[in-house]
């Protein structure tokens, strides 16, 4: 991660992911599936866009 890595919020991960469900997104964290990520004060759900990728491509990896 650097100092210039782009924040995504669930939404920008629902699109990236082309059309799972909110609820299958906040299971997958639920169940330890998801990419690392943070919980701002406000509830809401921030992972960085290297940890997304590093997560798909483990994903690629282990099928």
């Amino acid at each position: 991660m650097s100092r210039r890595d782009e924040l995504m919020a669930a939404p920008d991960i629902l699109e990236e992911l082309g059309g799972i469900s909110v609820r299958t997104f906040y299971r997958w964290r639920e169940i330890g599936k998801a990419p690392m990520g943070f919980k701002l004060p406000n509830g809401e759900i921030r992972i960085y866009r290297s940890e997304f990728y590093a997560w798909l491509e483990s994903l690629r990896e282990a099928a």
